[in-house]
């Protein structure tokens, strides 16, 4: 009889989460140690990193924390190449950094084209070359890895703009441009590296709640079809499951977790 539980679980399983101390970084990151995998989390800021770290060690969750600047990549290839080799080999690979300039949320007639680059270099353009790296380094090593690149909701469908109305929020233009780059990319990355048993995935979010305005909060939620926003923890089950043996013939998919948000 198989185990099907055993499926789920990551022991022996090195897993890097880029964005790991964000809102859903932090319960991803959470998700993947406590299903066994010792997770290497990579971001820019030491002290809530090492704090972070410490919390999770005296839970024995297996979390190490190192500094990595995705808005700098001018030597990422050494810098996973390193921990490749100090703390792996590598079977798993999770993006879920969001980096953007200071006017990320300007209306698209206000766009500045340097910001617009900007932006894409940030996400699009490390997404893309990060996934790249972590695949190559899986199949030199031989190693059946997963890759969960996120996406969104608005990486597939259009932006709802009535939703921001009178809630001082805005949607920005190149969200929508980034995202779906990432989505056609991962399914590229899944065709390209399918032969040697690495699967690459796009999770796609819809809103998770986030201390917004009740208005934004009530506009949104009428939208789905469970009536509410989402929760970081919910995301973070989505990541086991794709990271995981239980997801094993699964790749090249847009995994939408979104309350139903994108069937209708």
């Amino acid at each position: 009889m198989i185990d099907y539980i055993n499926k789920f679980r990551l022991e022996k399983k090195v897993a890097l989460v880029c964005g790991g101390l964000g809102l859903l970084g932090r319960e991803i990151s959470i998700a993947l140690a406590q299903a066994g995998a010792k997770v290497i989390i990579l971001d820019i800021s030491d002290d809530l990193g090492l704090s972070f770290q410490e919390e999770c060690q005296k839970s024995n969750l297996s979390i190490i924390y190192k500094k990595f600047d995705i808005a700098n990549l001018s030597n990422y290839k050494e810098i996973l190449t390193g921990l490749n080799q100090e703390q792996g080999p590598i079977d798993i690979f999770v993006n879920v950094a969001y980096p953007r300039t200071a006017d990320w949320l300007n209306e698209i007639e206000d766009i500045k084209i340097d910001s617009w680059q900007r932006n894409i270099d940030l996400q699009l353009n490390s997404a893309c070359l990060l996934a790249k790296e972590v695949a190559q380094l899986m199949k030199n090593n031989n190693v059946k890895g997963s890759i969960i690149n996120f996406g969104s909701i608005y990486g597939v469908v259009a932006p709802t703009f009535d939703i921001y109305k009178d809630n001082h929020l805005t949607f920005p233009a190149a969200y929508s441009a980034i995202k779906g780059g990432i989505i056609n990319f991962s399914k590229y990355l899944a065709s390209y590296y399918g032969g040697f048993g690495i699967r690459v995935n796009c999770l796609c979010p819809g809103g998770i709640i986030n201390n917004q305005e009740e208005k934004f909060i009530s506009s949104y939620e009428k939208r789905t079809l469970l009536n509410r926003m989402g929760k970081p923890e919910e995301i973070a089950s989505a990541t086991v499951f794709l990271a995981s043996n239980a997801a094993s013939y699964i790749t090249g998919t847009t995994f939408m977790v979104d309350g139903g948000w994108t069937s209708i």
